[in-house]
């Protein structure tokens, strides 16, 4: 199975952007779609990008479209998400995850692995 280790979290204002780093270790070989999700405090987990690792097509959620990008380095075996122009709405825990099936449940966040999350707070 697969393991994966967030980092690239922190504090920024409204406006400012992150770059978040995602690791991957393990039996990577056949996975398929991988992205992030995100949960603030009493709020349901909301799906933010996917990346279909054979491809390389991207989906995003309606409220990160135009400000988020997802990228893969597979070099690297590290998944990025970039974020610009943040809110204090896109505060929350950040979560990359991974998948052995394409990319269809995981736009709403449902992974099948992930990792143990890293905190983004925007503040206006």
């Amino acid at each position: 199975q697969v393991q994966l280790v967030e980092s690239g979290g922190g504090s920024v204002q409204a406006g400012g952007s992150l770059r978040l780093s995602c690791r991957y270790y393990g039996y990577i070989y056949s996975i398929d779609c991988m992205g992030w999700f995100r949960q603030a405090p009493g709020k349901e987990r909301e799906g933010v990008a996917t990346i279909d690792t054979n491809s390389g097509s991207t989906w995003y959620g309606d409220s990160v479209k135009g400000r988020f990008t997802t990228s893969q380095d597979n070099a690297k075996n590290t998944l990025y998400l970039q974020m610009n122009s943040l809110k204090p709405e896109d505060t929350a825990m950040y979560y990359c995850g991974a998948d052995y099936t394409s990319c269809d449940a995981e736009k709403k966040g449902d992974f099948g692995y992930w990792g143990q999350g890293t905190q983004v707070t925007v503040s206006s």
